[in-house]
């Protein structure tokens, strides 16, 4: 009966079962792309109202197609009536927005009746997205590194310190260079008045022994065969180094 159905598909006035085997396949083939999310994804910040959108914007975007079918009139008014909705939400990793439209192509070529389109599509899609997974192109666990710290103002010691840092970093950036000169800064003395029962500030103003420095700031990548305390230790070498900081976190992936 649903070939009988599909062989005689009018677009104009698709039938109930025409419809029902199109909102079916898009739900079988969304479900395939949500469950290939939640297995290729490494990051913990899976919700679970994501994972649901996948699954039933497929069957939104078949159901819109249907409705439109051939009809340019209903295709411009469809297009009036969706751009009311004001779409606001921010996805933030290229990946999720790709497994967004991943899902509304397959409902789009299921709404069409392009079924041999749509599953080649979402199968294809899957394979490549398991083979990512695997690859080094999807080492989303690497961290990046912020390196700080100060060393004398003299020639030199950028290539020293970009030495060191090249041997256990695959990449680096510099991100900031600062040059502190020694200041002054006024001190207060507090002394206690015992006739008067009240206490007495002194303001002196004392310059602070402090030779001039340069601060270097960089954004780090180790490599794989090296560590933080190696790092650590080797810049700790340095003649004159002070104030080394080294802070590690996991970066957005944004555009």
């Amino acid at each position: 009966m649903f070939d009988i159905e599909l062989q005689n598909y009018n677009p104009d006035t698709p039938s109930f079962y025409v419809i029902l085997v199109t909102a079916i396949f898009a739900f079988v083939l969304s479900s395939i792309i949500a469950i290939t999310y939640q297995l290729t994804t490494k990051s913990i910040y899976r919700r679970a109202h994501f994972l649901q959108a996948l699954v039933m914007i497929s069957i939104l975007a078949a159901t819109v197609m249907q409705a439109i079918g051939d009809s340019l009139s209903r295709g411009l008014g469809m297009l009036g009536a969706l751009s009311i909705i004001r779409f606001r939400t921010v996805l933030d990793d290229p990946r999720n927005i790709t497994f967004m439209f991943a899902s509304l192509a397959a409902g789009i070529a299921a709404g069409v009746m392009g079924y041999s389109i749509a599953l080649t599509g979402t199968l294809v899609f899957c394979l490549a997205a398991i083979i990512l997974r695997f690859s080094p192109m999807s080492n989303s666990n690497e961290l990046i590194g912020s390196l700080r710290l100060q060393v004398p103002k003299e020639e030199g010691y950028q290539k020293i310190l970009e030495d060191k840092i090249s041997k256990h970093c695959k990449n680096y950036e510099m991100e900031r260079i600062r040059f502190l000169n020694p200041k002054k800064e006024s001190l207060a003395s507090i002394s206690f008045d015992e006739d008067n029962d009240e206490e007495l500030k002194e303001f002196n103003s004392d310059e602070i022994a402090r030779e001039n420095l340069q601060e270097f700031t960089y954004l780090i990548r180790l490599n794989s065969s090296s560590t933080i305390m190696e790092l650590t230790k080797s810049l700790q070498e340095i003649e004159g180094l002070e104030r080394l900081r080294i802070n590690f976190s996991k970066q957005p992936t944004k555009l």
